[in-house]
């Protein structure tokens, strides 16, 4: 049985077909649903279909019946708790760090999406005292540690005088600045990158230290396109350490996720699967 997995939740849409063990037989994206459903139908065809929005009804896909929707947050957890560093937890929280930040939950076994389906808006996380115009737009842990996020913070550091190679590798202008590219230039030992990765490290370990101490799971794994494993999984422990008692990082362990850029979209697929055999 294979089941295609849809993550809309980023753009361009990302597609995963996958077999019943977890194994990603085909993966690809595309501009919209159908597109990049189209790109994986090489690896053939599509029993049911699993799909991650954040909100609104999923595309009708064409040759496919059944069609199960699910919130990105749901997915990523799924995906984890099934193929990734949360399998055989039964409290886990994955936090999704890339162009969007979200995490999932599961409490007991379960899925957990709270009294409005709004688990999980870890975007929101209030993790500094200072107001500013993103924050009130974005969320304040997703101004600081989204991929633009950490664009934006080294970007600002260079209007402000410091001088970073990171801006000769976006072609001189601050605008072209990526996520992508303040981690190459940390990993080219950049000063500035380096302090900006710092920076996101502590961020991303104190939001990891909140959601610990409000859930109480087993197991916390931070992934998405900034989950860079090299740079941040020990200072993220390291920070998270700082932030809770001895009884409770006792009992948690932090990870990075290895299921690389289809975690949302294999995560999507695993709902759709278990749906069809219920």
């Amino acid at each position: 049985m294979l089941t295609l997995g849809l993550d809309l939740s980023q753009r361009p849409v990302r597609a995963a077909l996958v077999d019943e063990s977890g194994r990603i037989v085909a993966s690809g994206t595309g501009a919209d649903a159908a597109q990049a459903a189209s790109e994986v139908a090489r690896g053939g065809a599509a029993d049911a279909a699993g799909v991650a929005l954040p909100d609104g009804a999923a595309p009708s896909l064409p040759g496919i019946s059944r069609v199960t929707q699910c919130t990105p947050g749901a997915a990523v957890i799924t995906a984890e708790e099934w193929l990734g560093a949360a399998r055989g937890a039964r409290h886990a929280i994955c936090l999704y760090i890339g162009d969007e930040v979200f995490a999932g939950l599961m409490l007991d076994g379960k899925v957990w999406a709270g009294a409005h389906n709004r688990a999980g808006a870890a975007a929101w996380l209030a993790l500094n005292p200072v107001e500013r115009q993103d924050y009130r737009r974005l969320g304040s842990l997703a101004a600081e540690v989204s991929s633009k996020g950490i664009a934006r913070r080294l970007s600002w550091r260079i209007q402000a005088g410091d001088r970073s190679r990171v801006l000769e590798q976006a072609g001189g202008s601050l605008d072209a600045i990526t996520g992508d590219l303040v981690f190459a230039g940390a990993r080219g030992g950049d000063g500035v990158a380096i302090s900006v990765v710092r920076d996101t490290a502590k961020y991303i370990g104190m939001a990891v230290a909140t959601l610990a101490a409000a859930i109480d799971p087993e197991v916390i794994v931070v992934a998405g396109s900034v989950a860079a494993a090299d740079l941040m999984l020990e200072p993220v422990r390291m920070e998270c350490a700082r932030r809770l008692s001895p009884e409770a990082l006792a009992g948690l362990r932090v990870e990075f996720s290895t299921l690389g850029p289809d975690v949302v979209a294999a995560g999507a697929a695993r709902i759709a699967q278990t749906a069809a055999s219920a």
